[in-house]
């Protein structure tokens, strides 16, 4: 272990481990596919079907699509990190590992790409300091959060908003604020927004004492679709619903 704290809160996690794992895939922008002669770090190559197959777009000169040219499958690993999308320390939210074979499945978009799937022999999802095995059935019967896909630009419009994040970091306990403690907003699903506690840095060669907090902060009524984000910060603020202005065609 790297000797980092690892953050605590294992309450905020929300669903099954079979839909947080899906829930990460959808919403995460990379991963890392390595089969026994190849690794590739891919971006915006990968995603997860209606039957829960991941598929992964790979450049016909790359070293896996050549790989799999050769064989009719081949092992392979697929691991994703989540990370918050705005800065912050410890930006790490969970990771998965997924193995099982690849095939080919076609040629598709512009490019063109191998598009290869993964037959799911084993995941793991690793969140708050634990590893938890998701069964592949599960899996495949998992949906993901309603936010999932557009999750990212949600955190980073929020992230710009000064005020909101001024009044929800007043609805963190106090005594979690106090003492140098800074607050970050680090995801939101549709049952609410999740804040980081982060502690003070120790002086300089103490040991840290102690990790990262997380820290639910529920919305009254879960949502089911980005647009209703605001109503439901409303709520959850105290504040006047907003009017919103339509036009007409």
């Amino acid at each position: 272990m790297s000797g980092k704290m690892l953050p605590t809160g294992v309450a905020v996690a929300v669903g099954t481990p079979a839909e947080r794992l899906r829930t990460l895939l959808v919403a995460a922008d990379s991963v890392t596919l390595l089969t026994s002669t190849h690794r590739a770090d891919l971006t915006r190559r990968h995603s997860v079907g209606a039957d829960g197959r991941v598929r992964i777009e790979l450049p016909t000169g790359s070293g896996a699509s050549r790989q799999l040219a050769c064989e009719k499958d081949i092992p392979a690993v697929v691991d994703v990190v989540d990370l918050a999308p705005i800065p912050m320390p410890d930006r790490v939210r969970g990771r998965a590992m997924l193995t099982g074979w690849l095939t080919v499945e076609g040629l598709r978009g512009r490019r063109p790409d191998v598009v290869a799937a993964l037959h799911l022999a084993t995941a793991e999802l690793i969140e708050n300091g634990g590893t938890t095995a998701v069964d592949p059935q599960a899996f495949a019967g998992a949906r993901p959060d309603p936010l999932a896909s557009a999750e990212a630009e949600l955190v980073r419009r929020l992230g710009t908003d000064a005020s909101t994040l001024e009044q929800l970091t007043l609805l963190v306990p106090a005594p979690l604020r106090q003492r140098g403690r800074r607050v970050h907003l680090l995801r939101i699903d549709h049952t609410g927004v999740v804040m980081r506690v982060q502690p003070p840095a120790p002086p300089e060669g103490a040991m840290a004492t102690a990790g990262p907090r997380d820290i639910r902060l529920a919305f009254t009524r879960p949502l089911h679709d980005p647009d209703q984000l605001d109503a439901r910060l409303d709520v959850l603020l105290g504040r006047p619903p907003r009017r919103v202005s339509r036009t007409r065609h």
